[in-house]
């Protein structure tokens, strides 16, 4: 049947001709890594409740080609950090991040993990980006799933726009070098 209602996505720009397309290397890589995240969840407390619903049948993280989540680090490109972090902690999560091979992407979610929410004491880590770089930010206290959701969303549209040498560029080795990670 001609008729038919299916909607096609369309192709990243590109020269089209009979029997051929080409486009650039960094678009399909983009468009590969940005639909292929597989998270980590690192959650110590009530974000990580938000995340299982994020997870869950009604708002199905699973769309973004995030169903496998991973629970080692060797194996997973998106670490999800939810909850308070304390400062005995903080090694740790330093300790996962660098296990988890490149690219990875990192999302602070909730206002503890960002900047140590309402707990402004000696033994509360006042924002992961004290430990490792991040690249999205989730607000709430705790964030609802559809805010968890746009977060993943902002993340591929980052991981889309990347160059692929982006993460061997100098602006990034000295990004790791001020975190002194190596």
């Amino acid at each position: 049947m001609s008729d038919s209602n299916t909607k096609m996505v369309a192709p990243p720009e590109g020269v089209v001709g009979e029997g051929f397309f080409a486009t650039k290397l960094n678009d399909v890589v983009g468009l590969a890594r940005a639909n292929s995240l597989w998270p980590l969840p690192f959650a110590t407390s009530c974000c990580g409740i938000e995340f299982m619903a994020t997870m869950a049948s009604h708002y199905d993280l699973a769309r973004f080609g995030s169903e496998r989540v991973s629970f080692s680090p060797r194996q997973a490109d998106m670490l999800m950090v939810m909850g308070t972090i304390s400062k005995k902690m903080g090694p740790i999560l330093r300790q996962v991040y660098e296990q988890m091979a490149e690219p990875r992407w990192v999302i602070a979610v909730g206002a503890c993990a960002s900047s140590g929410g309402i707990f402004d004491t000696y033994s509360v880590l006042q924002g992961i980006d004290k430990v490792i770089p991040v690249d999205v930010y989730v607000p709430g206290c705790p964030p609802r799933p559809e805010q968890i959701v746009d977060g993943v969303m902002k993340l591929q549209e980052l991981v889309r726009s990347e160059s692929v040498r982006r993460r061997s560029s100098p602006e990034y080795q000295e990004l790791l070098a001020s975190y002194n990670i190596k």
